[in-house]
């Protein structure tokens, strides 16, 4: 007994019975007014910097290019409306430095309707009316057939030579080809610049390569969203297919818990099977084709991902990979069996008591729908941050007689949109704007995922306190705790939620900085921050854990935030044992849920958006990029599986604390009965007597040794 009381000594003193205590206490009072005060401030602060940057913002300069005066190309309801199409007027100035910096071409820009479709040249084709109106088209207003070309180029007027182009992400850019290794535009290696130089095509590579390197992700985002706008049908199809399996697993899970987890656990290991079966069969199909030997680092990154599924290194990596998780997966069922079976009990406790709290299994679509609003709310402000600079204009300097061989030498100096920015107020502390905003995502992105866990807790709380149940019950359990939640623990949710919006905003910054000193060849600070990633890594885990159980409490007992994280730590640490046997073997099997419904919608997705089945060849919609709307499947099943499964995880946890509350409160006497299921206590209390007798015996073993 002296060795008891030492020991619950360092972990606070057990809960004593009390026979006023009946679950959920109902009168409570507010916690943490301070944090609440202070999270209500950061919210008003969030929605005036969303209005200020609704109201300096403006996306058309993300989607639109901009033209030398910074008007937008294309624009419904402009003089520019039906000129779509950037055009420059030197190509070959974009291959200075300056574009890199300052992300434009120190070149008179304007929109036209079509890009060029031939060679010619400003003094050429002077000597000819038609085509000189069409040059014209290529040209600033003011040209007239009375100005001499000298005269135009002196004014910056029109463009020295015209290239054939085409369209790129609306801007006209040189249709560059090749000729075994010669480079070629418009089918000829050279052309007259216009000042009668002859240049090589591949003067016009470099501009073309530093003119598209701010743009190419604009392109891939472009083509995904045309996929996105081909398929969002058929993805709404795949998720609602993921929803009702997800749906129909947890039913079943309901009535038939301990067949349903080893039926999981079968089918798991058999889809990952079939994933290995299909990449060794890829693998074999391209053996002996042009190409598919060809290494992954070789091919380097490529925006279209599907050419990596013509390489046999993929396959053979997928394939790897895959059979590693299937044998890890496979070692562990075989080591952890006789704890599966007690956390199979645990889920089958679990399906009892959500069958009596049916509607907690919806909740996740409002905490889903919280958090879209949240995340749509960061993304538009960010988006509107971002393009709230003001157009800046600086002053070029052309010198249009450099290698000439002739008399024509003209210098011109032009004031030309550069880019977008502003010396404001505002505009200076624009950056701070953008933490902030990003600052605020996290801590109100963990604040509803938090008031969601705290109902969930508040509601199973109800259940299993109940003596007779669920006639003890609240007629609406999860609408009581969500009242309970809000009503007195707002100031509690968002200190929770503030402390690991602290510690994710750092992960961020470090991630940031470890970006920034890729390149660095300080081997001691590359390891100091893997080091400082690691351990904030490890607390953020320890964080949402101990939040996790500290929002229980709160829901049970409606104290403070710090006090309820002590109290469910101490009482973690006085059950310790049961803590190792319970809490990873039970997420670990609610995982395997998560992945088989994931590893199920994502076959079939392969199989329809890929058109590897004949039957659905005509029924799939042609793509860039079939690996898009996959992918969207995947992560979209995943998420609506976890919000299925987070009900269970979350309903375990609970009833894991209250069965520990319990065992400390009433010994089974007929005056201090428990409120657990016999069956739940009988697994449970052999599984804590056999633990610790093999404790004492290893204790006792060590002092006679």
């Amino acid at each position: 007994m002296a060795e008891d009381g030492e020991y619950y000594g360092k972990h606070g003193e057990p809960r004593k019975y009390d026979p006023t205590f009946k679950g959920p206490i109902q009168n409570r009072g507010c916690t943490d007014i301070v944090c609440c005060i202070l999270f209500v401030l950061a919210l008003l602060g969030y929605i005036a910097v969303g209005i200020l940057a609704w109201s300096q913002g403006d996306p058309r300069k993300v989607i639109y290019p901009t033209d030398s005066r910074g008007q937008f190309c294309g624009q419904a309801g402009t003089e520019l409306e039906k000129k779509p199409l950037l055009f420059y007027f030197n190509i070959m100035k974009c291959a200075s430095p300056m574009v890199l910096l300052e992300f434009q071409c120190p070149t008179t820009q304007m929109c036209v309707e079509k890009c060029p479709e031939k060679f010619m040249t400003l003094l050429k084709a002077y000597t000819n009316k038609n085509d000189f109106e069409y040059y014209k088209k290529f040209c600033k207003e003011g040209v007239t057939n009375t100005m001499g070309a000298p005269e135009i180029l002196r004014l910056g007027l029109c463009p020295a030579m015209l290239t054939p182009s085409k369209p790129f992400t609306r801007r006209c850019f040189p249709a560059l080809g090749q000729k075994g290794k010669v480079i070629t535009v418009g089918n000829i290696s050279s052309f007259d610049d216009g000042y009668g130089n002859m240049r090589d095509a591949k003067d016009l590579v470099d501009g073309v390569k530093n003119a598209t390197v701010v743009i190419e992700a604009r392109q891939v985002v472009m083509k995904i969203f045309e996929d996105y706008t081909q398929s969002w049908y058929w993805i709404l199809i795949g998720l609602v297919i993921a929803m009702v399996t997800s749906l129909l697993f947890i039913i079943l899970l309901r009535y038939l818990a301990g067949i349903m987890v080893w039926v999981m656990i079968v089918l798991v290991i058999l889809v990952i099977g079939y994933g290995i079966f299909h990449c060794y069969m890829e693998y074999a199909a391209l053996k002996g084709e042009p190409g598919a030997n060809v290494t992954i680092q070789q091919l380097g990154f490529q925006t279209d991902l599907s050419v990596y599924l013509q390489i046999r290194q993929t396959w053979l990596a997928f394939m790897i990979i895959l059979a590693i998780v299937d044998v890890v997966i496979i070692l562990l069922l075989i080591f952890l069996r006789k704890r599966i079976l007690i956390a199979v009990a645990l889920i089958k406790e679990a399906s009892r008591a959500i069958g009596h709290v049916m509607c907690s299994l919806f909740f996740p679509l409002f905490t889903f729908v919280l958090l879209a609003i949240v995340i749509a709310y960061w993304a538009v402000t960010a988006v509107f941050l971002s393009t709230s600079n003001e157009p800046v204009y600086k002053v070029f300097n052309e010198t249009l007689c450099e290698h000439s061989r002739n008399s024509l030498c003209i210098t011109c100096i032009h004031c030309l949109f550069a880019f977008y920015g502003g010396e404001t107020v505002y505009h200076k502390y624009l950056i701070g704007l953008q933490f902030y905003n990003v600052f605020l995502f996290f801590w109100c992105a963990n604040f509803v995922i938090g008031l969601g866990q705290m109902t969930l807790a508040g509601a199973f709380a109800s259940y299993y306190w109940a003596f007779v149940k669920p006639d003890d019950m609240p007629a609406f359990p999860v609408f009581s705790s969500l009242g309970r939640s809000l009503r007195y623990h707002t100031g509690s949710l968002a200190f929770g939620s503030l402390i690991l919006s602290i510690i994710q905003i750092i992960r961020v910054l470090l991630e940031y900085l470890d970006h920034k000193l890729k390149g660095a060849k300080n081997k001691f600070a590359k390891f100091l921050l893997c080091c400082l990633k690691c351990c904030f890594w490890c607390l953020e885990k320890f964080i949402k854990f101990l939040n996790r159980n500290a929002y229980i409490m709160v829901a049970i007992y409606g104290k403070n935030f710090c006090t309820s994280a002590r109290d469910a730590f101490f009482l973690l640490m006085r059950n310790m044992i049961r803590v190792a046997v319970l809490d990873k073997v039970t997420d670990f099997l609610l995982f395997l849920g998560k992945l088989l419904i994931v590893g199920l919608v994502g076959v079939f997705a392969f199989f329809f958006f890929s058109g590897r089945v004949k039957a659905f060849e005509n029924t799939a919609p042609h793509l860039h990029y079939y690996w898009v709307p996959i992918l969207t499947v995947v992560i979209g099943s995943y998420l609506i599986a976890h919000g299925f499964f987070s009900v269970y995880a979350m309903c375990v946890d609970t009833l894991f604390l209250c069965f520990c509350e319990d065992l400390e409160r009433n010994d089974g006497s007929a005056s201090r009965p428990y409120y657990m299921s016999s069956s739940l206590h009988e697994i449970l209390w052999k599984n804590k007597v056999s633990k610790a007798a093999e404790q004492i015996f290893q204790e006792n073993h060590s002092v006679h040794i």
